[in-house]
């Protein structure tokens, strides 16, 4: 898979919410009313990243979860995979 440009990425976060790109990386934080709800929503973003076959880096503390997203096939560079998971995420996080 082909690692998408600086360039491509400033584009494709236009259409992203509150997603940044830092170190080679998507990022975003999430909060949420509580860790149960977090919880929640890491199962739901495990489900969604297991269907597209990518693997996110989640972190949790109580009611906020922090993702990281790249391509390991793509030297851990952003892929059109990870915009596609992004989209999701936030899909994901309108029902909440």
């Amino acid at each position: 898979m082909k690692p998408l440009t600086t360039d491509e990425i400033d584009v494709e976060l236009k259409n992203l919410d509150n997603w940044t790109f830092d170190e080679d990386m998507l990022h975003r934080e999430f909060e949420f009313a509580d860790f149960k709800t977090a919880l929640s929503f890491i199962v739901r973003v495990g489900f969604e990243a297991e269907g597209e076959g990518h693997h996110p880096e989640l972190f949790n503390v109580y009611n906020s979860v922090s993702i990281g997203l790249s391509t390991h096939d793509a030297d851990d560079k952003v892929t059109e995979k990870d915009i596609t998971l992004a989209k999701a995420i936030d899909k994901v996080y309108k029902t909440y």
